[in-house]
């Protein structure tokens, strides 16, 4: 009897663990700290048709693509840690790609443009050898192999060099010596020369928010106004996964397969940053409550396995995503307002972090000028949303240390950037010297309705929409006297939705 009891007092005791551990694991999701480590099969399958259902509504993918990525999504969705590694594993996956002849999953993606030559991207289905073949004066030459692997998430980024300037390039990808089918009409251009004045256009904007990646009549525009490079700036792929490195991938799988993007990037080289949603979730910086130095690792992780950018922040273990480039007259600066990020309310609560912030203080005096691009993720004005996450929020100081700092030094050409907020906006900000920055904010990838995109109290805004899709240009032309830069905002009707030209001489601060 004594046994007995022992034995349904243990299981009363285990009972009732259990359920205090249930409740603790819902109160730390009411808090907004780390969610559970698995989900339910119904949550999975959920997930797994939205997904589909974004794939299909601009037009309906052939079914043999669905079943492939369908095999990956639910290998990735297996568990927070899952990598391309698992999906390359997987006796179902690798059986429907043998039969259908796949051997990519994404790409070729451009970028790292430069005035002789690019870096392009792909992601191979296993370990593979990917070779790039341009056609040089008649001649095909061939760059690479160079090795997918488990490490690399399966993404090789093969160099291209000795190109010239300003000129259009027909290349072939090849994987394991086969060549693969790309996007028709797909091509390389190389950057103007950096050396002398000249003309550059550079599209840009943010907020795809995976709905707008499929838009194939805003990407074949953008393609149709040939750009040098296509700066997205946040909000671009993945949607709110926190710390799940395996829908991550998921996500950035999906925008892979979208026909619309697979044209794009395949003839306009892309530069990338991330904002909230595609860091861990809305609004999140920094390390989240209940969250560890490890998970942000891991989502960075992630990220520059998924795109072609230059560098990604710092060479060693502070890591980060931001660069400078340079593209033709123009030096382009972005900027990660996520991954060192504190809350204005804690000891040094910063945007930036002083690592970067110092960086960056060092690259504007840098730029060679006459035009500078300084991208924000989020916004440098704090008029939307009351300053909801902006830098006024956050990091007014540091805001002010880098608007003085320019000032100061008289750093010319400056044109802020800036995304987060559904819609596109503009704004002149005025300065106590009397000088004006100018922000452009094309929030509008993605064509979503976001907070009020103007009010008549806005006294210094210059336009605002919504519901549009609509993206970001500057054209600049350094060969004249003084040298200008036109800003357009280009609705996907080809609509010029606004423009202003400005002059090197009117964003160039004043002596004291």
């Amino acid at each position: 009897m004594m046994k007995r009891n022992q034995k349904f007092t243990g299981l009363i005791f285990s009972a009732v663990v259990a359920w205090i551990m249930v409740q603790g694991a819902l109160v730390l999701q009411a808090k907004g700290q780390k969610p559970p480590e698995t989900e339910k099969p119904s949550k999975v399958a959920e997930k797994l048709n939205k997904n589909l259902a974004l794939l299909n509504q601009w037009g309906k993918l052939p079914d043999v693509q669905q079943g492939v990525y369908k095999a990956a999504f639910n290998v990735l969705a297996s568990k927070i840690t899952a990598s391309y590694a698992d999906v390359a594993r997987d006796a179902e996956f690798q059986k429907l790609c043998e039969a259908n002849g796949i051997v990519h999953l994404g790409g070729p993606m451009l970028g790292c443009v430069s005035p002789d030559g690019a870096k392009v991207w792909l992601r191979t289905v296993r370990p593979a050898k990917v070779e790039v073949r341009v056609m040089v004066d008649g001649v095909e030459k061939s760059f690479g192999p160079v090795e997918s692997t488990f490490e690399s998430d399966l993404s090789a980024v093969v160099s291209i060099t000795g190109l010239r300037p300003e000129m259009r390039y027909s290349y072939r990808v090849f994987v394991d010596g086969k060549p693969l089918a790309v996007p028709a009409d797909s091509t390389m251009v190389t950057a103007p020369d950096d050396a002398k004045p000249g003309k550059v256009r550079i599209a840009f904007g943010s907020c795809f928010h995976q709905w707008g990646l499929g838009n194939g009549k805003q990407a074949d525009l953008i393609i149709s106004r040939k750009p040098s490079v296509l700066l997205v700036y946040g909000d671009v792929a993945v949607q709110d996964r926190e710390h799940h490195v395996g829908y991550h991938r998921a996500d950035f799988l999906m925008r892979d397969f979208f026909p619309a993007w697979q044209r794009l990037v395949a003839s306009v080289p892309v530069y990338a940053d991330w904002d909230d949603h595609d860091y861990f979730n809305n609004d999140k910086s920094g390390i989240p409550p209940g969250y560890v130095k490890k998970d942000i690792e891991s989502v960075w992780g992630v990220f520059r396995s998924a795109w072609n950018n230059p560098s990604y922040g710092f060479s060693d273990d502070r890591k980060g995503i931001f660069f400078r480039t340079r593209i033709g007259s123009c030096d382009v600066i972005m900027t990660d307002g996520r991954y060192f990020r504190k809350p204005a309310g804690e000891k040094g609560g910063t945007m930036l972090g002083d690592d970067q912030m110092k960086w960056l203080e060092d690259q504007l005096l840098a730029c060679k000028g006459p035009f500078i691009i300084l991208e924000s993720g989020t916004m440098w004005s704090d008029y939307v949303s009351d300053g909801k996450d902006s830098w006024g929020m956050f990091d007014p100081a540091g805001r002010e240390r880098i608007f003085s700092f320019i000032e100061k030094n008289r750093i010319p050409g400056v044109l802020l950037i800036s995304g987060d907020r559904h819609g596109a906006r503009g704004f002149r900000i005025p300065r106590p010297s009397g000088y004006e920055f100018y922000e452009f904010e094309p929030a509008s990838l993605g064509g979503r309705k976001g907070p009020p995109v103007a009010r008549k109290e806005w006294t210094t805004q210059l336009f605002g929409i919504e519901n549009t899709y609509a993206f970001g240009e500057f054209l600049i032309d350094a060969m004249l006297a003084d040298p200008e830069v036109t800003f357009r905002l280009i609705s996907e009707d080809a609509k010029e939705v606004y423009k202003l030209t400005l002059k090197r001489s009117q964003l160039t601060p004043k002596a004291k």
